[in-house]
């Protein structure tokens, strides 16, 4: 039975030391949410969400992202764990893109093509921090200088990336970019997803707000032409457990190639004003649902096909709101380019709330807040 609810959960926002970097520089890690509710913990080395820990049906609270324990094994990493991505997310392929009759070459870090903005992209970066504080939410405030030529994209870029949470146990994260020339932009946030708290993801249940994909070729890069209908394939996810996509992965090419799912979805409406919703992602074990909300028009679902040690493969889903893959060299997606004086926006919603036992009737799901309890969102429903 979900306990009843306190009106006014405690926020709370804590700082702390987080070692050093490669190259000696101070990391922080800040820690806020509501007190017995849902709390996040993001380290200025690379932006990463290092912590979200959320209370199941029970009341009873486990951290739901992989994470690493120390700045260093997250400079040895190179799968992104947490981290925000930039300056573009995903892959831009050949790296190189062309802009105002301008070649501009990038760093080549996956199969030729580049991957997340390069090697030393934004995950690798010290941001500087300061505290955001409201009646209704509390968390961070991020910042990040990226010069002219930073990874061979050109122009300079100033980055604001905001974290917070709720009273109704909803983590947003909130991105800006303004730059001094025109130059692309995509940034996501690159969080593995494990509602279990442990395990593998194969019995979490996924359904994607989208009726087409990209499909892709043998090193990630988009096929040309029109996004492919889901209709009829195992790219179709309406809440059947992951287990099903591994299982195709047996016999549906693009799945084999992959291991398992890194493909993008469009959602339907492109870039929107509002954010939408584009994936619920469930733990019929814990009872927890992860919601994603976004104004991005594509999200690009990772089943770490490739995780190594000391997690393993398919041990998470990562849920990646964002421009499509290579659209720097695609005119015929929804532009990533940012003109001087231009205004990037994105946001997205991570909104946690509960699912019912298999052996119970079900009803709607209830919002988290102090102490798992049931709680109105405070934030109006776009």
């Amino acid at each position: 039975m979900t306990p009843a609810a306190r009106p006014h959960p405690e926020l709370r926002l804590h700082r702390e030391p987080f070692g050093t970097a490669l190259d000696g520089g101070p990391v922080e890690r800040w820690t806020f949410g509501a007190a017995g509710g849902v709390t996040a913990a993001v380290l200025t080395y690379g932006g990463i969400l290092q912590s979200c820990r959320v209370p199941d049906r029970d009341g009873h609270t486990a951290d739901v992202v992989l994470a690493l324990p120390t700045t260093a094994a997250y400079a040895a990493d190179d799968a992104y764990l947490g981290a925000l991505v930039g300056r573009y997310a995903n892959r831009v392929a050949g790296a190189a893109f062309t802009l105002d009759g301008t070649t501009h070459r990038l760093p080549d870090n996956d199969r030729g093509n580049t991957l997340h903005g390069g090697p030393d992209g934004f995950h690798r970066r010290i941001w500087t921090a300061e505290p955001v504080t409201a009646d209704d939410r509390v968390g961070v405030r991020l910042r990040l200088r990226s010069p002219d030529g930073d990874m061979g994209f050109p122009g300079r870029l100033d980055v604001e990336v905001a974290y917070t949470v709720d009273r109704a146990g909803t983590l947003e994260v909130d991105y800006r970019a303004v730059g001094d020339r025109p130059t692309v932009v995509n940034l996501t946030q690159h969080a593995y997803w494990n509602l279990a708290g442990g395990g593998d993801v194969a019995g979490h249940r996924l359904t994607v707000d989208a009726d087409a994909y990209l499909p892709v070729g043998p090193t990630g890069i988009p096929h040309g032409g029109a996004p492919a209908p889901v209709a009829g394939t195992p790219f179709a996810l309406t809440g059947q457990p992951l287990a099903d996509v591994f299982r195709a992965a047996a016999t549906d090419p693009q799945l084999a190639a992959a291991g398992g799912l890194d493909h993008c979805y469009a959602l339907p409406g492109g870039t929107t004003a509002r954010p939408r919703r584009a994936a619920v992602l469930d733990d019929p074990a814990s009872g927890r649902r992860l919601e994603t909300w976004t104004t991005e028009p594509g999200l690009q679902i990772y089943t770490a096909n490739g995780l190594g040690a000391p997690f393993g493969r398919h041990a998470a889903v990562c849920l990646e709101t964002q421009r499509f893959p290579d659209t720097p060299n695609r005119p015929d997606y929804p532009s990533a380019v940012l003109l001087p004086r231009q205004i990037h926006r994105s946001t997205t919603h991570y909104r946690f709330t509960h699912i019912a036992p298999a052996n119970t009737a079900t009803g709607s799901p209830t919002s988290l807040s102090s102490s798992g309890a049931a709680a109105p969102d405070l934030r109006r429903t776009p």
